[in-house]
């Protein structure tokens, strides 16, 4: 049996950067995607353009928080077979299950491909007409599985918390 403040620490982690990954997506449901969507076509491209640079450009923290809450997940569910029983035990591997069937899968299956997509878009040498189709192809798509994964890590973060609870 691993020691419990190390399961603990572990678990906090986990909660902690699924919560920031929550953020980031619900950021994106009712900020960033309202927001750019009142840009015209070429507007809209470009600033998603813009954005995702930033993402998918190593910016570090990101990087940490995003892989750091799939892996603290991950090994904190594996630990709490043998740490946990009962209802923290199913919560925190329902977490995880939902977190990478909910937030992940959608990310890397969906939002991901579509930002690629997207990307591939040269705004200044691009007629209006393409700049149009790009974002009818991506805007609703992308949007709808973001809203899906933000409800998804936002029940991730509450079954966590429940965990957190009831130790």
């Amino acid at each position: 049996m691993i020691h419990p403040s190390v399961f603990s620490l572990l678990l906090g982690f986990a909660t902690l950067s699924t919560a920031l990954v929550a953020g980031l997506v619900f950021t994106f449901a009712v900020i960033i995607m309202p927001g750019i969507a009142k840009l015209d076509d070429r507007g809209f491209v470009r600033a998603f353009q813009v954005i995702d640079g930033i993402i998918q450009n190593g910016q570090p923290i990101f990087g940490l928080v995003w892989l750091g809450s799939i892996l603290s997940l991950c090994a904190v569910s594996i630990l709490g077979l043998w740490q946990l029983e009962g209802l923290p035990k199913w919560l925190l591997l329902s977490a995880n299950l939902l977190y990478i069937s909910g937030v992940q899968l959608p990310t890397f299956g969906i939002n991901v491909p579509l930002n690629n997509q997207l990307q591939t878009i040269v705004v200044a040498e691009s007629g209006e007409d393409t700049i149009r189709q790009a974002r009818e192809h991506f805007e609703e798509s992308w949007n709808l599985a973001n809203r899906f994964r933000t409800y998804a890590a936002i029940l991730v973060v509450v079954m966590l918390l429940l965990v957190l609870f009831l130790l």
